[in-house]
């Protein structure tokens, strides 16, 4: 103070004594480093025992203590402990964090976690998204932080102290998750623990009362929680909802710890342990969704946070690449660049969308991952464009887009072949579903009775001109048999049998000609012609044939 006095009653312009008097302040801090002593022992007088303070600790006391009554600025401490350690050396630096951590409780302004997020939130915002610096690349568990609890019973317990034993022992695979994978055995040790502690909890649910009384969310957003692991408080702490969810919230950080990928063949489970992982993160969820208040609303919000630490982790396993993509310039290829990398699947994405499969088989067997649309659903979009009172323009209507025309004609092909049959007469709009066009629409497109007629009276008299046509190139066996045994037969018979030894055909009489012409129509006409001509050449033929038959002749 007596420094800043003298500067303050100097006349003249600051310029002149302002660097000299902070460097008089300061002094100590550059005595201690020009020195080469130790920083934090500097000045330290040895005949004042363990107690004694070196100048630059008794500095940052007295400016720690103003900052804590608000006579200076508050940061003024910070800024001064970040010019101590830019001047130091990197073992001086150590004395100076020890200094820190001893004064954390002051410095720290306690432990609200709310303010800390609210610090944490606030930094990010100066650092890109892609920042390392606060990443556990290696995924390091910190296995000192180490859960303390009774070894031996007390007297006067009240409870099952075995039970008590085996519940706090799982904080020791949940302080280092890893160790579960380096033998059978200490999984076996783990699993028979955690269905020791399910079965407690699924024989004791909590009631809603229980949870309404016992709820801690509104007062855990205060304090950072650390159970106390007394055998006294056993009792109670099973009734207690927030506890029982701080258990099974660990169950799931554990299983995806070791679901999750990146590890070496050693350290991923066997099939046995992914079963038996998949059958207690199914216990742990269903006792999560009916611990109230409001389970299931808490078992989704984990959910969701447990997703996007698998992100996370898949991130930190692709070697935390930059999440800003800078815009693609337009490069040209040179003769003899080097060649893009080749992917197993094709592209990088793909690749890794392969790798996800194992860790989630059914992704690619989902029924309602691909499915096929029915008849009906499909050719919606084009009835509401032939809905006059939509007021669709042409140009819009999914009549002209081939690639919807091209599908829906494979859909009817295979589901509705009487649709697809109207394709060829009326277009495309002649294949929809005649129940989804109105009663005005669908009188155009189905078949009239005179149009079913008129068809049916066209093939009958084509299977008649087929038939006749038959019957004109059979041979009767009867005839052929007559004249073998020396039957009688008349003038039509010779004449027709000795017509068809010259390879031709019987003759029809005038009132079979009449009835196939009104039968066959103009599609027989040609077959009576020929029929004629067969006639003629046939009576002659008949002619010859009495002649040989006739003895006097």
């Amino acid at each position: 103070m007596e420094v800043f006095r003298t500067a303050i009653l100097q006349p003249g312009p600051p310029e002149r004594f302002a660097l000299q008097t902070v460097q008089q302040v300061i002094q100590p801090q550059s005595s201690a480093v020009q020195s080469g002593e130790q920083i934090m022992q500097y000045g330290q007088s040895t005949d004042a025992g363990e107690t004694a303070q070196g100048h630059i600790p008794r500095l940052l006391d007295v400016v720690l203590y103003l900052c804590e009554k608000e006579h200076v600025e508050g940061g003024m401490i910070f800024q001064l402990l970040e010019d101590l350690t830019e001047m130091s050396t990197m073992r001086n630096c150590k004395d100076v964090f020890g200094y820190i951590e001893s004064k954390q409780d002051i410095l720290g302004k306690a432990n609200d976690v709310v303010f800390c997020g609210r610090i944490l939130m606030f930094l990010a915002h100066f650092f890109p998204l892609s920042e390392r610096s606060a990443v556990n690349i290696k995924g390091v568990f910190n296995t000192s932080n180490e859960t303390k609890y009774e070894k031996d019973p007390p007297d006067g317990i009240s409870i099952d102290f075995n039970f008590y034993k085996t519940f706090w022992s799982l904080q020791e695979s949940f302080c280092n998750p890893p160790s579960l994978t380096l033998g059978p055995t200490k999984w076996k040790k783990f699993t028979s623990g955690l269905m020791v502690v399910l079965n407690t909890f699924e024989a004791q649910p909590l009631s809603d009362e229980e949870g309404d009384a016992n709820n801690l969310e509104e007062e855990a957003t205060n304090f950072s929680i650390k159970y106390l692991t007394s055998s006294k408080l056993m009792g109670l702490e099973l009734k207690d909802p927030s506890f029982r969810r701080h258990i099974l919230v660990q169950c799931l950080i554990l299983f995806d710890y070791l679901k999750a990928p990146g590890k070496s063949e050693k350290d991923l489970p066997s099939e046995s342990m992914k079963e038996e992982i998949k059958s207690c993160e199914e216990r742990v969820k269903k006792l999560l969704e009916m611990t109230p208040p409001k389970g299931k609303e808490f078992l989704n919000k984990i959910e969701h946070i447990l997703e996007r630490e698998r992100n996370w982790v898949w991130w930190k396993c692709d070697g935390c690449p930059p999440f800003e993509k800078q815009p693609m310039e337009k490069k040209v290829i040179q003769e003899g660049a080097k060649k893009r990398p080749r992917w197993r699947m094709g592209n990088k994405e793909l690749s890794q969308l392969w790798k996800w499969a194992d860790q989630n088989p059914n992704a690619l067997t989902d029924p309602q991952r691909v499915r096929t649309p029915s008849i009906t659903e499909y050719w919606k979009p084009l009835v509401e464009d032939m809905d006059p009172a939509a007021g669709i323009e042409p140009e819009y209507h999914h009549k002209n887009n081939r690639v919807y025309c091209w599908k829906g004609l494979r859909f009817s092909a295979r589901q509705d072949l009487e649709g697809f049959s109207r394709f060829t007469e009326h277009g495309i709009e002649g294949v929809v579903p005649l129940e989804l066009l109105s009663p005005e629409e669908r009188s155009k497109y189905q078949a009239k009775p005179n149009d079913r007629s008129k068809r049916a009276k066209k093939e009958e008299s084509k299977g008649a001109a087929h038939q006749l046509e038959e019957n004109q190139n059979a041979t009767p066996a009867s005839e052929l048999d007559g004249e073998a045994s020396g039957t009688p037969m008349d003038t039509d018979t010779i004449a027709a049998a000795g017509n068809m030894s010259q390879g031709g055909s019987p003759i029809p009489d005038e009132h079979q000609k009449q009835s196939s012409d009104a039968d066959v129509g103009q599609e027989g006409g040609q077959l009576e012609a020929d029929a004629e001509v067969e006639v003629e050449a046939g009576m002659l033929d008949g002619e010859d044939a009495e002649a040989d038959l006739d003895p006097v002749g």
